[in-house]
């Protein structure tokens, strides 16, 4: 698990805590101290730190909160050498004062009937104490300090964490989705043919080198795993159509086995055009290769054609199955805006809030969809024939 998707999880963990009116407070900024220390956001993560009681950082904090409660008078000699004093060891600690000690947060820290700087676990505590027993004090702590504290840190750690998640869920998108791709592929590969999985991880690390040879090498192997490919998929004995294209028979073996195992003219014809546009694009590309350093290849031009591949591959593999495959209903949770539009015949309009709703959700479901603006039961009815929704 990498460390984003390990931060993701905690996010998600401290948010529900926070959003529970049951959930524990102290258990949210913990998780957020995890996350944040796994994302290098270190502003967030000293934070939280000074809310679980860190003595590192509460210590010159309580000096600054005996100012501003009047302990020590500001404009005096002692004040003054005081606040000189605090500022430095603030500094060193690297606290800065919109993050870690704004006007707010003194404001709710300074009251110690609000237990001020001790541990969000002590805070939590004595305020479920006084609950439980029905009391306002206990003649340390007062409930309503108690719970303002409770809320202040609930407030600003749910601000913290809604703020990570949406930068890592929403920042690595791409490359999140890239992986999810590489790693179905791989794992079909290896139950198919691990020597082909093993060339099309080969290519994808070649990509990422430094030297041209590398780059040039990721494009043999990318056309090697096709022709590897094509002997599974269609073998050179087997009954073939008419080659409709001049280029290399593994383009034209791979069209063939799609001609035979995918149903849908449409889905046939676009998978067609892919792998035409792969091996055509790759030949010309390794030509331009074997002309030597004049013409070489570089990182870029390699870099598609491993992602090409990972793409074509996906979409052949997915035809693996034959009639299983290609005689299920498309999900209306995967289904493109065309799609949509097409198969409910609604408008544009009408199939783009269809999308805004999947998100929103995470998934559609007849319900979801009722509630979705243009959609009436005779949208839902197409629904359920076109998506078995």
């Amino acid at each position: 698990m990498t460390p984003q998707i390990e931060a993701l999880r905690l996010l998600e963990e401290a948010l529900k805590e926070l959003e529970s009116p049951k959930g524990s407070v102290t258990a949210a900024v913990q998780k957020l101290l995890r996350a944040s220390g796994l994302l290098g956001n270190q502003d967030i993560q000293i934070w939280c730190s000074i809310q679980l009681g860190d003595r590192n950082y509460t210590a010159p904090l309580e000096k600054l909160t005996d100012i501003w409660r009047g302990k020590v008078e500001a404009g005096s000699d002692a004040g003054k050498a005081l606040f000189a004093s605090v500022a430095e060891e603030m500094k060193a600690l690297s606290l800065k004062a919109s993050t870690h000690y704004s006007v707010e947060e003194l404001d709710i820290k300074t009251p110690e009937s609000g237990g001020g700087y001790k541990s969000i676990g002590l805070v939590e505590e004595k305020y479920a104490d006084l609950v439980r027993t029905k009391k306002g004090n206990d003649g340390t702590y007062y409930k309503t300090n108690l719970f303002q504290n409770l809320s202040y840190v609930r407030k600003r750690a749910h601000g913290f964490a809604s703020a990570l998640f949406n930068q890592v869920k929403f920042s690595g998108t791409v490359k999140n989705c890239f992986e999810v791709l590489k790693q179905a592929v791989d794992n079909r590969l290896l139950d198919l043919d691990p020597s082909l999985a093993e060339q099309l991880m080969l290519a994808f690390k070649s990509v990422s080198g430094s030297k041209e040879e590398e780059w040039s090498q990721a494009l043999t192997t990318c056309r090697r795993l096709l022709e590897g490919l094509a002997d599974q998929l269609h073998p050179v004995d087997s009954p073939s159509p008419k080659p409709r294209l001049g280029q290399a028979q593994y383009v034209n073996r791979l069209w063939a086995f799609m001609d035979k195992a995918i149903e849908s003219d449409v889905n046939k014809e676009l998978a067609k055009a892919h792998v035409d546009f792969l091996g055509s694009w790759m030949e010309k590309t390794n030509k331009i290769a074997n002309k030597g350093v004049h013409a070489s290849v570089g990182q870029l031009e390699s870099v598609k054609a491993v992602f090409h591949t990972y793409l074509v591959v996906a979409d052949l593999l997915d035809y693996l199955d034959g009639s299983t495959a290609t005689k299920a209903k498309p999900d209306i949770n995967t289904a493109t805006l065309d799609e949509i539009e097409a198969l409910l015949d609604v408008s544009r309009a009408t199939a783009k809030e269809i999308v805004k709703a999947r998100i929103q959700y995470g998934r559609i479901d007849r319900e979801i969809l009722a509630e979705v603006e243009g959609v009436g039961p005779k949208t839902v009815a197409k629904a359920i024939a076109a998506f078995g929704l």
